[in-house]
């Protein structure tokens, strides 16, 4: 229950779920100035959506959330909270601090998300648990500089975002989430997301 003005941007990718339609019924329900609906015409990758809506976005604030509920919305009160009381650009869910964790994942997910963000932590110095998340609050001005700052595709994205708002001197606080694994569907991590990972992350240690 947040005491502000709050609307919901979703971008849909022409995804075959029933997503759009889901939406439609929310609106007609909530108005549509509270859910706003952006369809694009095929799947253009993460950075664009993040963009396109963005641009429909209102607030002095945005939150980024996964929209399968493996983002709990519980969470947002806190991360609203957090901003308030520090004044910080960005609040970012965590996974790996006290009272974070992850339900649902095998072992070769758990093993690949900490190497991840062990890998990065040692090279690149980000002073955040958890880097490769993508549950978070930005102040609006800040995510815009940073969305066009970032050129890397996929897992590696998130993990750049932070970079950069650390390299340009945006103050990032955290809170705890439980992320829980999606019911339907499937991951899209495969070995192609860690190569890219990789690359993404030796380029960021050499340029940023």
């Amino acid at each position: 229950d947040l005491p502000n003005p709050y609307e919901v941007v979703v971008v849909d990718d022409a995804s075959p779920d029933g997503t759009q339609e889901v939406v439609k019924q929310l609106q007609s329900v909530l108005g549509e100035d509270k859910v706003v609906l952006r369809p694009r015409k095929g799947k253009l990758g993460l950075g664009s959506a993040y963009a396109h809506g963005l641009a429909h976005a209102t607030g002095r604030f945005v939150i980024v959330m996964d929209a399968d509920l493996s983002h709990h919305p519980k969470y947002i009160p806190d991360m609203v909270r957090m901003q308030r009381e520090t004044g910080c650009d960005i609040v970012s869910g965590t996974r790996y601090a006290y009272g974070g964790g992850v339900y649902g994942w095998g072992f070769f997910r758990k093993l690949t998300s900490r190497v991840a963000n062990f890998l990065a932590d040692t090279m690149l110095d980000p002073r955040v648990s958890d880097l490769t998340g993508s549950f978070r609050l930005y102040r609006i001005e800040c995510f815009q500089v940073l969305i066009e700052k970032v050129v890397s595709k996929g897992y590696a994205f998130q993990m750049e975002i932070i970079v950069h708002a650390r390299a340009m001197g945006m103050s990032i606080k955290e809170v705890p989430i439980v992320f829980v694994d999606r019911l339907y569907g499937k991951s899209k991590l495969g070995g192609s997301e860690i190569v890219q990972y990789l690359k993404g992350l030796l380029r960021l240690f050499l340029t940023v």
